[in-house]
Formats: C-alpha cells, structure tokens, sequence
C-alpha cells in the first residue's frame, strides 16, 4: 500500500472513537451491510463517524489491506478493528457488542 493512503488511513482511523468504512454515509448507506451497520450502531445510542469509501479509491482498497479484511463496511472502536457487518451482528445479538462499546468508550 502507498505510505500516504496509509497515513491517510490511519489518521481516519484515529479520528473517532468509533468509525465505519462503509459505502454511502450514515444519513444514506449505498449497500445493506453498510445499512446494517448504522441501524446497530444507531440502536445502541452510539455516536459514530462514517467515511464513504465509494468518494476515494485509494481508501476503499487501502482500508482491506490495512486490516487484512477483504469486505467493506468495516468498523473501528478506539483504533481497533472490531469486524464487518456480519461480525457486528452476532456481537449485536449475544449483547458482546454493547458491552464492548460501553467499555472502551467510558474510558
């Protein structure tokens, strides 16, 4: 990967505590997995930044590289990849993914 998409990358990444790579934006998800990403974060009351990965190429197959995670949307707690749509879905329903959100950003 280019060491400016990566920069770039990693400064997205960094600013917010929680950040969805994902087509389309919150107001306007352009797919159903980035759609169900947003109704989950949007259902526990979490604040949350987007980036549409459809405006910028270099992201959109840079951030697969950066996590070695071949699927968009991808989401990011404090830095950290925490999974895609259908990770966010089983953490979603055995409550692991609000107690995981609640954690990391109390502190």
């Amino acid at each position: 990967m280019d060491p400016n998409t990566h920069s770039r990358i990693e400064a997205l990444v960094k600013s917010s505590p929680v950040l969805v790579f994902m087509k389309g934006t919150k107001l306007m998800p352009q797919c159903g997995f980035s759609n169900n990403v947003v109704q989950i974060l949007n259902s526990l009351g979490v604040s949350f930044e987007t980036f549409d990965v459809l405006s910028d190429m270099e992201i959109r197959q840079g951030i697969k590289d950066y996590s070695n995670w071949p699927t968009i949307p991808q989401v990011y707690l404090k830095g950290e990849f925490i999974g895609g749509s259908d990770i966010l879905i089983e953490m979603y329903n055995s409550g692991e993914l609000r107690e995981k959100l609640e954690v990391a950003l109390a502190s």
